[in-house]
């Protein structure tokens, strides 16, 4: 089954697939100008690699984590989508996605460190599936 996941954040949309067994591989981010435009990208990058599932990170336990919930949940509907949809926590993958990299890239506003979470999300829903 070909799976994507995202990060879904304020200013860029960090995005991650998995084709095949259990190997993910982060993507080029998702710069987003506003929401509709941000959803209509979202869904051309899910027709385009023919995903059959997508993985969004959710933010459980964090102190902001309800508005945030609430947040890309609404983005989510705005998809649209007639592939399943589940929700994977994301607590701390931003973190770790910024140690994993330290000095691997500069980290810039580029969206490499959202899609680096997003490879995160969807390696702990891989993990916790099998």
């Amino acid at each position: 089954m070909k799976l994507a996941s995202i990060d879904v954040g304020l200013k860029r949309i960090g995005v991650a697939i998995c084709l095949s067994g259990n190997i993910v591989m982060p993507q080029s981010a998702i710069l987003r100008k506003n929401r509709n435009q941000a959803a209509r990208d979202v869904v051309h990058f899910l027709k385009e690699w023919e995903i059959e599932k997508l993985v969004v990170g959710l933010p459980l336990d964090a102190a902001s984590s309800e508005e945030m919930e609430r947040r890309i949940k609404h983005f989510v509907s705005l998809l649209e989508l007639t592939i399943p949809v589940v929700y994977q926590d994301e607590q701390s993958s931003s973190i770790e996605a910024k140690e994993l990299t330290q000095g691997v890239f500069r980290h810039q506003k580029d969206g490499k460190i959202d899609s680096v979470a997003a490879q995160i999300i969807l390696e702990r829903y891989l993990a916790q599936s099998t």
